[in-house]
């Protein structure tokens, strides 16, 4: 196998410059030294500077190591390549001018420096500045802080929609000018001056991607072309590096991101003729050269695994390929031989509306086991299955021994429950546990993702049982829990009645925690039983009147002074109001009316007509509404007056009827029932 490394590979100039600045102020060794946020993306450099006795610091320590710094305490401050926002850098310059013992070190990458002259110069005032870049990265944050005006997009897609969808459109009152984060993909670049020249012809264009970042992605692309493998070394933390990770991908489908030598033993190079190595701006030579050189030590069996690769396969052997090619029913693999390795859909997975597209793609590394082998053929066929259930069930019987909890897909209803696969092993879930209710359709859950734990295992038979019921009952349980924690007296549920006894009635207030309202607090008026107030089904709003968490008791109350008739009443009506009215009942002296519910008022006898009556059912019966008028409210004894004869009678003062010669009684109508008097025929 050949190896080749990039001659653009690790440190980039900014980096190298800041990482000799932070060394040589170690080997100085007269003042604390810190790097102000993480100095490069790169683990084990980090790590060499924190035992080198380096601190690390965020903008908010500042104040603090000024005052440290103005009782005479030798402090320098490093500033890394990616630079720093503007408002921090302007504060620790401010401070190192009070106090000659704290020494900034800027070692903001020249680079950098220029899109950020550029931002300053060209925002703000009738001018717009469009960068490219992510918008959370450092670099991009410190060029942004030093524009007035300034607006970042991801891609040319988001800058596609910046421009016409999220109605920025055309400023034609603004100049334009467009800069880019100095370590984007150059192919993206070209792609967002594209749109950007569609909407503004004159923008000016300001070309900020590092050269080196240029030189790197481009080299790396070409290396990938004609390579059988391409390592990327670099942190996943780095802008540059998963760029160049993406670059390399795109040309090699068998590219590998890796920080350090020892990520190499997870890789597998059978079949590998060619391999190429490159790294990102933050990966120290001596990484580069460390992973070069295990790559050297492992090829020098190279000869040997080679042979192996080309043995001739037997019927039960493990083999690990390489995907070739993806249809709807199987795939093909490269087993690094002359026979090329089969793998059907049900061989692949238990589920049978899988997607292989949507499981799989082509470079991706799989291990199967052999079942048959066709030389005359070279073909391979092989089982995937079988692997991943070996390699799988002893995590099934980890989560089983450590009460786990398991995820899967439910691929199949059978008899007596359902199938999920999990991890690939096919674990049964009696119909009793899959938490749907009884002679309920199965087949419903089939397709869902559900988490299950495992409650039985037959180590000889590798059967597996599991639980969606148990989730539910441990998230029931957790629910309750939170329940018990929150529950205070007079807190306010709404719940709903849930079965119903002659003393209360039973309110399900969720989580399955169930209060009673016991009978007399259920309405205001008097009832013999629960049943007389509320039926199973009915939501009410109620509050807690007392709790016995020990015993799991809650007393609930359900009437409020708001739902009390008497309060009602008097928020409605008042003496003199007119009201509608339903006679409820008949005495001698009298009808009662219902005037809200719960509140009846009393229609005297001689309130009921405009004339003298025998008894109140003469003109009244039970179920009648009529129109009465309020003569009075006892609030104490909370009784109400009422007269149907005030509405009858004309309202006027007084009115006299003189008749001349026969002398007959005069008559007198007034609105006050006490003013009339007795006259011969004991007519009133």
């Amino acid at each position: 196998m050949k190896i080749t490394v990039a001659s653009h590979a690790g440190f980039c100039f900014g980096v190298r410059r800041a990482t000799e600045a932070v060394e040589n102020a170690i080997k100085e060794g007269n003042s604390r030294i810190y790097t102000l946020g993480r100095l490069i993306h790169n683990d084990g450099y980090c790590r060499s500077l924190r035992d080198a006795g380096v601190g690390e610091i965020t903008s908010e320590d500042i104040p603090a190591l000024c005052e440290r710094a103005r009782s005479g305490e030798a402090i320098t401050v490093v500033i890394r390549a990616h630079g720093e926002v503007a408002s921090t850098l302007a504060m620790l310059h401010e401070c190192e001018k009070e106090c000659p013992s704290l020494r900034v070190l800027d070692c903001t990458c020249p680079f950098v420096e220029k899109v950020r002259r550029i931002a300053g110069e060209h925002s703000g005032e009738g001018k717009q500045f469009y960068l490219l870049g992510a918008e959370d990265h450092p670099e991009v944050r410190g060029i942004l802080s030093c524009a007035r005006d300034g607006i970042v997009f991801s891609d040319a897609e988001h800058l596609q929609r910046l421009l016409t969808n999220e109605g920025i459109g055309k400023m034609t009152n603004k100049s334009v000018s467009i800069a880019s984060q100095t370590t984007q993909k150059l192919s993206e670049w070209k792609k967002s001056l594209e749109i950007l020249k569609k909407v503004y012809t004159n923008a000016q264009i300001f070309d900020t991607i590092c050269s080196v970042t240029e030189e790197r992605q481009t080299e790396a692309a070409a290396l990938a072309a004609r390579s059988d493998t391409m390592i990327v070394i670099g942190s996943k933390a780095s802008s540059n590096t998963l760029k160049l990770y993406d670059v390399c991908r795109q040309n090699c489908p068998r590219t590998h991101l890796i920080e350090n030598a020892a990520d190499l033993h997870n890789l597998d190079f059978t079949g590998c003729q060619t391999v190429s190595i490159t790294a990102g701006a933050s990966t120290p030579y001596s990484v580069i050269q460390e992973v070069e050189e295990t790559m050297a030590e492992q090829m020098e069996n190279f000869e040997e695994l080679l042979e192996k690769s080309l043995k001739t396969l037997n019927t039960g052997d493990v083999v690990t390929g390489v995907i070739t090619s993806i249809s709807q029913t199987e795939i093909h693999l490269d087993l690094g031989s002359k026979t090329t390795g089969v793998i059907v859909h049900e061989k692949l997975t238990d589920d049978p509306s899988a997607k292989l597209s949507e499981l799989f793609k082509v470079g991706d590394e799989i291990k199967a086991k052999v079942i048959k082998v066709s030389d005359i053929d070279g073909i391979a066929t092989l089982d995937k299955t079988r692997v991943d259930n070996d390699a799988n069930w002893s995590k099934i019987v980890e989560a089983y021994e450590n009460n786990e909890t398991l995820e899967g897909r439910i691929v199949e209803a059978v008899k007596g429950g359902v199938i999920i696969s999990v991890k690939s092993v096919r674990v049964f879930i009696p119909a009793s546990q899959t938490g749907v209710p009884k002679d309920g359709d199965l087949s419903s859950i089939v397709g869902t993702t559900q988490q299950i734990k495992i409650i039985e295992i037959k180590e000889d038979r590798k059967r597996a049982y599991g639980s969606i019921r148990a989730i539910l009952r441990e998230a029931k349980k957790a629910e309750q829990e939170a329940f018990w924690n929150e529950i205070e007296e007079g807190k306010i549920y709404d719940g709903v009645v849930k079965s119903l006894m002659d003393y209360g009635a039973f309110v399900d207030l969720g989580c399955g925690v169930d209060g009673m309202v016991h009978t007399s607090e259920l309405s205001w008026k008097r009832i013999r039983r629960a049943s007389d107030a509320v039926k199973v089904g009915d939501q009410l709003r109620v509050f807690v009147k007392s709790f016995d968490r020990e015993r799991g008791r809650i007393s609930l109350g359900y009437k409020t002074e708001e739902t009390n008739p008497w309060f009602v009443f008097n928020n409605q009506y008042s003496v003199g109001d007119t009201a509608t009215v339903t006679v409820v009942s008949l005495m001698p002296f009298g009808a009662f009316a219902e005037i809200v519910d719960g509140v009846d008022g009393l229609i005297h006898i001689s309130q009921i007509a405009d004339h003298k009556i025998a008894k109140p059912d003469d003109v009244l019966s039970v179920g009648q509404t009529v129109e009465a008028k309020i003569v009075s409210i006892d609030d104490e004894k909370h009784q109400v007056g009422l007269s149907i004869r005030a509405l009858i009678e004309t309202p006027v003062e007084e009115v006299v009827e003189e008749v001349a010669e026969d002398n007959a009684p005069v008559m007198y109508s007034t609105d006050n029932p006490e003013a009339y008097q007795s006259f011969e025929g004991d007519e009133q």
